[in-house]
């Protein structure tokens, strides 16, 4: 009990003064009477009134943190660049049975879109020409699977899929310096400043989301790399 309250010495000390102070010649049977009475009071009082429990704190939380699930594709462990060109997981039959469904509903056009206004598109270009670089790289012409977009998220380019004869692929030429890049560019006299730079292309493929079923197609940009070129500088003795 709070030491706010008499203790129960304290309480029959008071009332015995109390009943002293007005019936002086009180015998010993009508204070206990008194007692009883007082007694049972706070008994009842007790019970019929608890002391309250305290307010139980719920805490308090601020915004819950916003975690964006980036899935990265099984290809993705084997390769250091950012596309695939083969996956063992490529939803091959899933994109073909979604190119059937919505083919009136102008899948077909967003391929040709692809095919007739990206630049750097070359479809039906498989083999390199004999070509020389002021800076060694390598070449080649890919068809991936799948690519990381300009957003920083893998995705599912619609590639060697055939749906009502036609068959889908879609191109792109990258090169890659095969030197450090800053390093001077092999083919320019010394009497020049020169340097190796990794160029970079942007690039649109159709691609696939099995999340978005109303029409799981779009159009997307990657960033590719699109050349190895030599900066030349002043020239310096």
């Amino acid at each position: 009990m709070s030491s706010q309250y008499l203790s129960g010495k304290q309480v029959v000390s008071s009332i015995f003064a109390f009943i002293h102070c007005f019936h002086p010649i009180a015998t010993r049977k009508m204070i206990h009477s008194v007692l009883l009475v007082v007694f049972a009071s706070l008994v009842v009082s007790v019970l019929s009134d608890p002391s309250p429990e305290p307010a139980e704190l719920k805490p308090v939380y601020g915004p819950q943190p916003n975690y964006e699930k980036i899935e990265i594709p099984h290809c993705a462990k084997n390769t250091t660049k950012a596309w695939c060109l083969e996956d063992s997981e490529y939803p091959q039959y899933e994109i073909q049975q979604a190119l059937e469904r919505h083919y009136q509903a102008g899948v077909l056009d967003f391929y040709k879109d692809v095919l007739a206004k990206t630049s750097s598109s070359v479809d039906g270009i498989d083999k390199l020409n004999d070509e020389v670089y002021l800076c060694p790289s390598s070449t080649g012409y890919v068809q991936p699977l799948r690519a990381i977009n300009v957003e920083g998220k893998w995705r599912t380019i619609v590639n060697r899929v055939e749906s009502y004869g036609i068959k889908y692929t879609q191109t792109a030429r990258v090169e890659e310096c095969n030197v450090v890049v800053g390093t001077s560019c092999s083919l320019v006299p010394s009497c020049y400043q020169s340097k190796c730079v990794q160029k970079a292309v942007f690039h649109r493929f159709l691609v696939y989301d099995a999340n978005e079923y109303t029409f799981p197609f779009s159009l997307e940009k990657f960033r590719l790399p699109g050349s190895c070129s030599c900066v030349v500088g002043a020239f310096h003795l």
